[in-house]
This record gives C-alpha cells, sequence and structure tokens, in this order.
C-alpha cells in the first residue's frame, strides 16, 4: 500500500461510518422501538412477579374464609386460558398478515383475537362478581386481596391490550399499513404475547395449585 493510499484509508472509513456501515450507522427504528418496548416488558414481568410472591405468602391467610378450592371453578378458569391462548394464535396470524401487507386479512384475524380477549374479560368479571356475591371480596382476608390484586391486575392488562387492539385497527384503516403502523403492531403483539405467558403461571400457580 502506498502512502497515498494509507493517507486515504482513514477517510474511506469515515465515509462508511457516516453512510452506516461497518461499526458506524444508528440502528434501524424497527430495532431500537422493539428493543426499548422489551424493556417495557421486562419490568412488566418484575411488577407481576412481585405479585406472584406477594400471593405466594398470603396464601394460607385466610382469617377463617373461603379457600381457593372453595370458590374457584377450574372448568371456567381452563375456558379462560383456552380463549387467551387461542386469542395469542389469532394475534400472530394478523402480525403475520400484516408483514405481508393484506390488510383484509390482518383485520379479520384482529376480530377473531378481540372477540376472544373480550370472552376472557367477561368470564373473569363474571367470576370475580360471583365471588363477591358470597362475601369473598378482596376485604374479607389477606389471601383473597392479593388473588384480586394479581388476577385483577392482569385483568386490566388484558382491557388495556383490548382498547390498544382497537386504536390499531382505525389506525390501520385510515393509513394503512404503513411503516410506523407495523412497529406499533410488533409492539402490541410482543405485549399480548407476555400477557399470555403471565397468564399461564396464573392458572398454574393460583388456580390448579388450589384446587
Amino acid at each position: 500500500m502506498t502512502l497515498a493510499e494509507i493517507d486515504r484509508a482513514p477517510n474511506e472509513v469515515s465515509s462508511e461510518r457516516a453512510r452506516g456501515r461497518g461499526g458506524g450507522g444508528p440502528a434501524p427504528k424497527r430495532i431500537v422501538v422493539a428493543y426499548g418496548f422489551w424493556i417495557f416488558i421486562l419490568s412488566d414481568m418484575v411488577m407481576f412477579s412481585a405479585l406472584f410472591a406477594a400471593y405466594a405468602v398470603m396464601l394460607g391467610n385466610t382469617a377463617g374464609g373461603p379457600t381457593g378450592a372453595e370458590l374457584f371453578n377450574i372448568r371456567s378458569a381452563f375456558i379462560e386460558t383456552m380463549c387467551l391462548l387461542l386469542s395469542s394464535y389469532t394475534c400472530g396470524l394478523g402480525a403475520l398478515s400484516a408483514e405481508r401487507r393484506d390488510p383484509a386479512r390482518f383485520l379479520i384475524f384482529a376480530a377473531c383475537t378481540f372477540a376472544l380477549g373480550a370472552a376472557f374479560l367477561f368470564i373473569e368479571v363474571t367470576e370475580f362478581a360471583g365471588m363477591v356475591e358470597k362475601g369473598a371480596g378482596p376485604s374479607r382476608s389477606g389471601y383473597l386481596s392479593a388473588f384480586f390484586t394479581l388476577v385483577g391486575t392482569h385483568g386490566i392488562h388484558v382491557a388495556s391490550g383490548l382498547i390498544a387492539l382497537v386504536y390499531l385497527v382505525a389506525q390501520v384503516i385510515a393509513k394503512g399499513l404503513q411503516a410506523a403502523v407495523l412497529r406499533r403492531l410488533l409492539c402490541w403483539s410482543l405485549f399480548w404475547h407476555a400477557l399470555d405467558i403471565v397468564w399461564i403461571g396464573v392458572f398454574t400457580l393460583v388456580y390448579l395449585w388450589a384446587t
């Protein structure tokens, strides 16, 4: 290599970095957004871990009140679980349809996801109302306070996810499957799958363990 080539080499490296090649250049916005949303999901998981721990501590503190075995309907909990698992499946199909720029199929799978999520919430709210009517509300014992807090917090997350889905569907109808809309759909699908994972823990540790 000549002296002239050596002199030009640093400039060429700087030019490549400015163009985003090699070790320089910012990451694509899609990756940055997904990375940031993963941090949000992990922080949410930390919160649910604390709620699971509180529930485990309060497991025997029924204050003479009813236990989970006396209150829970395992059949209803199983139907809830299947609704949420199927909604996660239709969510994945909707995300694939969006990636393939097929808005019609996306809207179909989004409607299925919403219907299954709404069915999950309906069963959960019905269960809560029945427990309160029996005098087994969250103020009855430390155990029931921990139960309502854990399961209710998950339910609030599901309700928030459904509201966000309606907003995203409106954006797809108004703007189409633009890059910004696709990024939001990716984040929403990550959030929805994370709720599915949390519910598997709830079903196993709360309902199956109690019965």
